[in-house]
């Protein structure tokens, strides 16, 4: 059998010869591996910029026996440079032995996301994931980023800001605003978010009606004792709301030509805010048919803090709710007169807040009375009073005893006196530094409904002449939970 392939010559005795095709092609390789030396060989430096992303170069080495085979196809020539900068002449070829090189062969660098430009040409990060699907992406460490298409009536997404006026400490609510108050005002106008546009700085304290929320607070006994409204009298008032000269009518405020017109009676409620007691009194009342509006008012008296809202719109409840909530007099000074604060009164045992039942079972706690003043007193009068609250529909109807020496407790009037000077078979002398302790108990019965009851414990001198002197004075509101 011929062989169908001519013969190789000048082989080395072992195998067939090679072909004149193959000599030339041995010696031209040969003559090409010559040239690359030692500095040909060593690494590449490394890039001294940052690498861009470029289409993926596939790399690979093929084996000496397959380049005749490749060579017969072509010379595959790549310049070195694209992919480093050897600093002299590097290899005349670098070939691929794979027809679909694995992309993973060539490692290549992702952009960050601040390599992603803006349409202003600026650099920002790229949005993250959606995690709660509302296709508003999320900010690392954050809420969602607000769409800049939200409609201008949705709930407010800021937190409520603190603010501080006169020493009242409270939280303005998110979508709120303050109008800057006069230095020299008592009060302080904090706006709804449905305030019209034109309430602007420069309104006056009846312009706060109806859009928003009145903070007035006295720091001295002359600012509280000459205020026209809003006071403790108005409080209590059955009239209390009718200072204003114009009809707070939500939308649409005007001064009525005649006088208002109350709707019922008001109604009254306490609560604990800022660990203290405060009264509300909320009166309806009309300013010609059709025209209704909300009166409200709350009180901490001892503090001289009043907040006001007449005709405030529903919408706007909870917010007015919130600055209530988050009232605090801890730095505040409350207002006094000359001595009025000479005796220090706590209470252990009865805290704010606590629950008393109206059962009948007795509460123990202790008073102490202690002179910080200068001056020294003949008699001091300890007085304890729980005052009457909405449950208890009139005067508390419970008991009060006071721990005698000898085991035994004494009754005392657990109201508040009677109109005239009272009795006081308690008093006794009190110099500066010196101090006394007093143990109470108290019962409530069925007849002290639930609600929140001030308890009132105070220190008072009793001149020969005209009513008692308070130079001491703690308030306790307590819970009583109906059994």
């Amino acid at each position: 059998m011929t062989d169908k392939l001519p013969r190789r010559t000048g082989g080395d005795g072992d195998g067939p010869d090679d072909t004149p095709m193959e000599r030339l092609l041995r010696e031209a390789m040969n003559a090409r591996a010559m040239q690359i030396t030692a500095h040909d060989l060593r690494p590449a430096a490394p890039p001294t910029r940052r690498l861009r992303r470029l289409k993926p170069v596939y790399l690979a080495a093929v084996p000496l026996f397959g380049l005749a085979a490749a060579m017969a196809f072509g010379v595959l020539g790549f310049r070195g440079d694209t992919v480093a900068d050897r600093g002299g002449p590097g290899p005349a070829a670098t070939v691929t032995a794979s027809a679909s090189p694995s992309p993973s062969a060539v490692p290549t660098e992702e952009p960050t996301p601040a390599d992603t430009p803006t349409a202003a040409g600026t650099e920002t990060s790229a949005p993250a994931a959606d995690p709660t699907g509302t296709g508003e992406p999320a900010v690392p460490g954050g809420a969602a980023t607000p769409r800049s298409t939200q409609s201008s009536t949705a709930p407010p997404t800021t937190a409520a800001t603190p603010y501080t006026f006169r020493g009242v400490k409270f939280k303005v609510p998110a979508g709120w605003r303050v109008v800057p108050p006069d230095p020299a005002g008592t009060s302080l106008c904090v706006l709804s978010p449905g305030a019209p546009t034109g309430a602007q700085p420069g309104w006056t304290q009846e312009a706060c009606e109806p859009y928003g929320v009145l903070i007035t607070a006295y720091n001295t006994a002359d600012e509280a004792e000459h205020a026209i409204w809003p006071t403790a009298f108005d409080l209590d008032s059955s009239s209390g709301f009718s200072h204003q000269p114009s009809c707070p009518v939500w939308g649409h405020p005007y001064v009525p030509t005649g006088p208002y017109t109350k709707i019922g009676e008001p109604a009254k409620s306490r609560d604990i805010v800022a660990g203290r007691a405060i009264s509300k009194t909320q009166w309806q009342v009309t300013c010609k048919p059709g025209e209704d509006f909300t009166a409200q008012m709350w009180g901490l008296k001892d503090d001289q803090v009043f907040i006001t809202a007449n005709g405030l719109k529903p919408d706007y409840q909870p917010g007015l709710v919130s600055i209530l909530d988050t009232i605090d007099l801890s730095g505040r000074q409350a207002p006094s007169v000359a001595g009025q604060n000479d005796i220090s009164v706590t209470v252990e045992g009865l805290t704010t807040g606590q629950q008393l039942p109206n059962d009948g079972t007795p509460v123990e706690f202790v008073v102490t009375f202690k002179n910080t003043g200068r001056t020294s007193y003949a008699q001091v009068v300890p007085q304890l009073v729980a005052e009457s609250y909405a449950g208890s529909k009139g005067a508390v109807t419970g008991t009060l005893e006071r721990a005698n020496g000898a085991g035994s407790w004494k009754a005392l009037t657990i109201a508040p006196p009677a109109a005239g000077k009272p009795v006081f078979d308690d008093a006794g002398p009190l110099a500066p530094g010196n101090a006394f302790t007093i143990r109470y108990r108290m019962k409530l019965t069925a007849q002290d409904g639930a609600g929140v009851m001030p308890v009132t414990v105070s220190a008072l001198v009793a001149p020969e002449q005209g009513p008692p002197t308070v130079i001491g004075t703690r308030t306790v509101p307590v819970r009583v939970v109906a059994k």
